[in-house]
C-alpha cells in the first residue's frame, strides 16, 4: 500500500508524541467499499512506555486526542492495538488480524 498524506500524517504525529518501540501503521481502507486510494480506515500497532500504567481506555483516549485532527477530517476508522514494551514481549508480537469488511455494499 503506498504512503500518502494522511498516512505520513498520522505516522508524523505518533512517533513525536509516544517515542515508539515498535510502530506499525497499515492503510486498510482498500479492503473496505470506499473509492480507490482512500485514506479512511488504519490500522496501528504501537508499543511505547507512555502506555506503562494507563488502562486501555485512557491508551486509546491519549491516541485519539493526538489524531483529533485526522478523525475529524476523512478517517473514518482507526484499529488501535496499544502495548507497553512488557506487555509486547508477553504477546511476542502478536496482534489480531483485522476482519474483513462486508459493509457498504461489499460481499465475502
Amino acid at each position: 500500500m503506498t504512503k500518502t498524506a494522511t498516512y505520513d500524517q498520522i505516522l508524523c504525529k505518533i512517533e513525536a508524541n509516544y517515542c515508539p518501540v515498535h510502530l506499525e501503521l497499515v492503510n486498510e481502507s482498500h479492503t473496505h467499499n470506499v473509492p480507490e486510494n482512500s485514506e479512511t480506515h488504519f490500522k496501528l500497532v504501537l508499543v511505547s512506555e507512555h502506555f506503562k500504567g494507563l488502562r486501555p481506555v485512557q491508551r486509546h483516549q491519549a491516541v485519539y486526542k493526538t489524531l483529533a485532527d485526522e478523525l475529524q477530517n476523512g478517517v473514518h476508522a482507526l484499529a488501535l492495538h496499544l502495548f507497553s514494551s512488557e506487555e509486547w514481549r508477553v504477546r511476542e508480537g502478536e496482534v489480531a488480524q483485522s476482519p474483513n469488511c462486508l459493509g457498504g455494499g461489499k460481499k465475502a
